[in-house]
């Protein structure tokens, strides 16, 4: 029996430790809606979710608001938690000498904050491994900015939305 491979969602040869940003998605495992409250329909969403956030949710998001705290040298531009999944604009920048002082991969931030979100909850969350882009242009930022805002308020609409059964 052959061994399947896991496909390789990096870009090769790509220093992921050097300065720029990213848009990076993560997915709960097996896509289990835990983020927000139960029976929150998509017309009662507001871009800040915060208040519809279940209490894994909360974990995440105090997760997701610790990155800088641990990593100096990144910030978390933008970010929303969606039920089964979660969306985070990361930049990576240099300090004031031009060097980066300490050079986390995005592979080493989004580890450690899926890490500490599942031992606070208490079991394993979230999927193996993340979807990343790298963010080329000041456009494409604000694209992104927007598509994080507005996913919310299409969650319907969403790709990793679990259709009901009928």
């Amino acid at each position: 029996m052959e061994l399947q491979t896991r496909k390789q969602i990096r870009l090769p040869g790509y220093d992921y430790t050097q300065n720029g940003v990213y848009f990076i998605t993560v997915c709960s495992q097996n896509r289990c809606e835990w983020f927000w409250k139960k029976n929150v329909g998509a017309d009662s969403i507001r871009p800040n979710c915060t208040p519809l956030l279940s209490e894994y949710g909360k974990i995440v998001e105090k997760a997701i608001q610790s990155i800088p705290k641990h990593y100096p040298d990144v910030d978390v531009d933008h970010y929303c938690i969606m039920p089964n999944h979660i969306h985070i604009l990361i930049s990576i920048h240099q300090n004031h000498n031009g060097r980066i002082i300490s050079a986390p991969t995005i592979s080493t931030i989004i580890g450690q904050m899926k890490r500490w979100a599942s031992r606070q909850i208490g079991i394993p969350i979230w999927q193996k491994s993340f979807h990343d882009h790298i963010i080329r242009s000041r456009e494409e930022y604000r694209q992104v900015w927007r598509y994080i805002d507005e996913n919310p308020l299409k969650w319907e609409l969403d790709c990793y939305y679990n259709h009901p059964a009928n």
